[in-house]
């Protein structure tokens, strides 16, 4: 028996579960030198904002044991080089492709959303990246309040009627399932969980932070843990809605253990900075993994996880 890593996410059907995250793989250019980019489960983009941002000051990067901080501020060129330059490329590619839209308010995501739905293009699906500061209200950030998060989400759903939307939320809350709920309420069509967590390193020699900003998202292995007790805290209340699982995801087996805590995709992220392949090999690990168990559709292994016996 050959196994079906073919999976359906909001009516979105993709090759096999496993993708690449938002803001580690560019367009795909750099890693098309290494992979095959149609062979992904999907290219989640580097996050797009209305206007071209610079970012925040370097350094910017470091890393961290079992991982890596970053406080990149969302360097882009803007939507409208994204439709022009890098969506025709990587339609080229055959490259099933999820645009990652943020914004400083609520109008900024509106309007990037617009444009993506007056280009009608073959992107496959978006995801709201609302763990960015909220200039309506600079003591939070998007995905830190269930009513700003909710009020993202629907402002969006009303312009891209045509694509699934995908909700990014930050692990930096009391309550994952709180903010969760206000996102679907909204109308959001699935969730990607999670994003990064807050986090900061000294350099004792300077007596400085790291980082430019001081802090910074901690991503990698580390936080691995945290991603999966999101995705199940939040697929056990709501089993029907699809969950793009990411943090920390290295190996097939880290992919399981996200995809057997719910998530029916999984996005691999700082582990493309070690290994530009590794999304290939996360996916023919999991083929494998099914070969070997007899397995015969991915979708039996989503949400299985055992709490009793």
């Amino acid at each position: 028996m050959t196994p079906d890593l073919a999976v359906t996410l909001a009516g979105l059907r993709l090759a096999n579960p496993v993708l690449a995250a938002s803001g580690t793989f560019g367009a795909g250019r750099e890693a098309a030198a290494f992979l095959d980019l149609k062979a992904l489960g999907g290219v989640i983009v580097k996050s797009m904002t209305l206007t071209p941002w610079s970012g925040k000051p370097t350094p910017r990067m470091c890393e961290t044991p079992s991982g890596m901080l970053n406080a990149i501020g969302i360097q882009n060129k803007g939507v409208e080089h994204f439709l022009a330059e890098d969506l025709p490329w990587l339609s080229a590619q055959d490259a099933t492709v999820v645009a990652s839209i943020a914004g400083n308010s609520v109008d900024e995501f509106v309007k990037v959303a617009h444009r993506i739905e007056a280009a009608n293009t073959s992107l496959a699906a978006v995801e709201l990246n609302i763990s960015c500061p909220n200039l309506e209200d600079r003591n939070h950030i998007f995905a830190h309040s269930a009513s700003a998060t909710a009020e993202v989400v629907r402002s969006v759903k009303a312009v891209l009627r045509s694509k699934p939307v995908f909700a990014k939320l930050s692990p930096n809350v009391t309550s994952i399932p709180l903010i969760a709920e206000s996102a679907l309420e909204a109308g959001a069509d699935g969730l990607s969980l999670i994003n990064t967590v807050f986090g900061m390193a000294v350099d004792v020699s300077t007596r400085r932070p790291k980082l430019a900003g001081g802090m910074g998202g901690l991503s990698g292995p580390a936080i691995r843990p945290i991603a999966v007790r999101a995705v199940h805290e939040v697929h056990r209340l709501w089993p029907h809605v699809p969950i793009i699982g990411q943090g920390g995801v290295q190996t097939a087996t880290d992919a399981l253990e996200l995809i057997m805590a719910g998530a029916s995709a999984v996005a691999v992220g700082t582990a493309n900075f070690v290994d530009p392949g590794a999304c290939p090999k996360v996916a023919g690990g999991i083929r494998d993994y099914m070969a070997a168990g007899g397995v015969g559709d991915v979708a039996e292994l989503v949400g299985c996880l055992k709490l009793e016996g």
